[in-house]
């Protein structure tokens, strides 16, 4: 008898175990939400401003909506769009998350609703050529650039643009608006910068021209700098009301500065034909590592999250990425530069980042009492950082 409770034990200890095995593995929790792999090349991507939720555009025209999660396999696709007839070139949402606007080389703009999945406004012949760049202004208002250097700023409460200005003799590539909502600024591939007051309804001047195209703009250091990435890897800067002419430029190795975002308000993130994604300080003037890259492949968009944490960007190799940007607010750079090393390959700033080298971190300062001296001495001896250093 003994030995048959000891069989019967035996059995159910195995079937315990047979149990514990076919329990669900707890799902892994990653760094960054896995990548994003689209049908086509991605042109356009933007983060939700309330929610985990990215939309993305790409050349055959079809408009994204995706749940991202650094929860493996929770990326999940919510909707797709194939309203635009040809390449989606710029997707941006509303202020309250509720609406997504798209513009198109077909011409047209459209306004989706988010939640539905659903076209619910469509200017089907915005401008006479592709449309290139898109701002939104407030609730109402917006402003589209198009290939031939068209700026339009329309009123939805009215359904018509009432700013129609052709100051550029080339495409217009990117447009930004100051704080007040008086001044909007666009670059274009004619390498001028346009400035515009919406207030007045007027056009105000264009810069000088500049080397190669100008391929986005930005505004920084508290309104004080505005700051443009061209297609020769420069970096121009202009002072705030100072326009027609760069305070300071400087050059980037990389063939092509296409896309820039601003990630505080001395370092910005800058997207490359070359696929990498480098993390470069603003005067001073400092290309302080790398964030990522697409290997090989030119990198069309990069945007940020809301919560500062995640850079996403898209590229040739038809993928969506993600990269963690947290420390970058805690960077400090200053002015003290040291020997340059004859390796002159990037410090990787992120896990996922290529550490190809160079110690970037050499300009950076850890939050020590002891490098809080030295930065308090450099300070002494170099100024404010916000001088211009007159590099070129």
């Amino acid at each position: 008898m003994a030995t048959s409770i000891e069989h019967e034990d035996s059995f159910e200890q195995e079937e315990t175990e047979e149990e514990t095995e076919e329990e669900p593995k707890v799902p892994k929790i990653r760094e960054t939400p896995e990548d994003i792999k689209l049908e086509a090349i991605g042109n356009t991507i933007a983060f939700h401003p309330n929610q985990d939720i990215l939309a993305a555009g790409d050349i055959d025209g079809d408009i994204y909506l995706y749940s991202y999660s650094c929860t493996e396999g929770a990326n999940k696709e919510l909707w797709s769009s194939g309203h635009h007839l040809k390449s989606c070139r710029k997707v941006l949402f509303s202020s309250d998350g509720q609406k997504l606007f798209s513009v198109s080389k077909d011409k047209s703009v459209h306004i989706m609703d988010v939640e539905a999945g659903k076209l619910v406004t469509r200017i089907p012949k915005a401008h006479t050529v592709p449309v290139n760049a898109l701002l939104l202004v407030d609730e109402n208002i917006f402003a589209t650039g198009d290939d031939e250097g068209t700026l339009k700023v329309w009123d939805l409460r009215k359904g018509t643009s009432f700013m129609d200005l052709k100051h550029h003799e080339d495409y217009i590539s990117d447009i930004a608006i100051d704080q007040a909502k008086r001044t909007l600024l666009t670059s274009s591939g004619d390498g001028t910068m346009g400035v515009f007051n919406i207030k007045r309804r007027r056009f105000e001047l264009l810069s000088e021209f500049q080397n190669g195209d100008l391929t986005s703009v930005s505004i920084m250091k508290r309104g004080r700098k505005v700051v443009c990435g061209s297609s020769e890897g420069t970096v121009y800067i202009f002072n705030w009301n100072g326009f027609g002419a760069t305070s300071d430029r400087f050059a980037v190795q990389a063939e092509s500065l296409d896309c820039i975002v601003p990630i505080t308000d001395n370092i910005l993130c800058a997207a490359s034909t070359d696929g990498v994604i480098r993390a470069i300080s603003i005067l001073p003037n400092r290309v302080v590592g790398s964030i990522g890259q697409h290997v090989g492949e030119a990198i069309e968009e990069i945007t940020q999250s809301r919560d500062s944490r995640f850079l996403a960007s898209c590229a040739h190799d038809e993928l969506i990425k993600f990269w963690d940007i947290s420390s970058i607010a805690e960077m400090k750079v200053t002015d003290y530069r040291r020997r340059k090393k004859k390796d002159r390959r990037l410090k990787a700033l992120s896990n996922k980042a290529f550490d190809t080298g160079q110690n970037f971190f050499a300009g950076l300062l850890d939050t020590t009492e002891e490098n809080g001296k030295e930065e308090e001495e450099e300070e002494e001896e170099n100024g404010d950082d916000d001088s211009d250093s007159g590099s070129d």
